[in-house]
């Protein structure tokens, strides 16, 4: 079954995703807490707020708001869905260098989100099963 990217179904289907995959995975030691303002989308509510966090050592990625993170990251739809879903980076600093991603807070702290999600190694053939794994629930 696929879902619409960040509807509710969406967030729980990548939530249930990340947990099958638990064991499997290294503990997170990038600690990053960030809210995320999705403009343009397309629900009745144009614009979504999500946050990730990571200060439990597991990748939270949630509807809602932080009270306390360390940066806001503003984007559209589109670009959100070419970070979240397709991961693809090129688009995503082309995206950032025209101004589509908007950061209010500490720069650093999104950047290091980069390095929270593993390269090599069996981490990264995990990391890249989840990833597969969302993108295929996704419409």
């Amino acid at each position: 079954m696929t879902y619409q990217f960040l509807s509710t179904e969406w967030v729980a289907a990548a939530r249930d995703i990340r947990d099958k995959y638990k064991a499997q995975t290294p503990p997170i030691t990038v600690v990053v807490k960030i809210n995320m303002v999705i403009t343009q989308a397309p629900f009745d509510e144009t614009i979504v707020k999500g946050f990730i966090d990571t200060s439990s050592g597991d990748m939270a990625l949630e509807l809602g708001e932080l009270s306390d993170p360390e940066a806001t990251v503003t984007t559209d739809y589109e670009t959100a869905s070419k970070l979240f879903v397709d991961q693809d980076p090129s688009a995503v600093m082309q995206a950032f260098m025209s101004g589509k991603i908007k950061i209010d807070g500490d720069m650093m702290k999104v950047m290091g989100m980069q390095t929270a999600i593993p390269q090599t190694g069996d981490a990264a053939t995990v990391a890249l099963a989840i990833a597969e794994e969302i993108k295929a629930v996704t419409a």
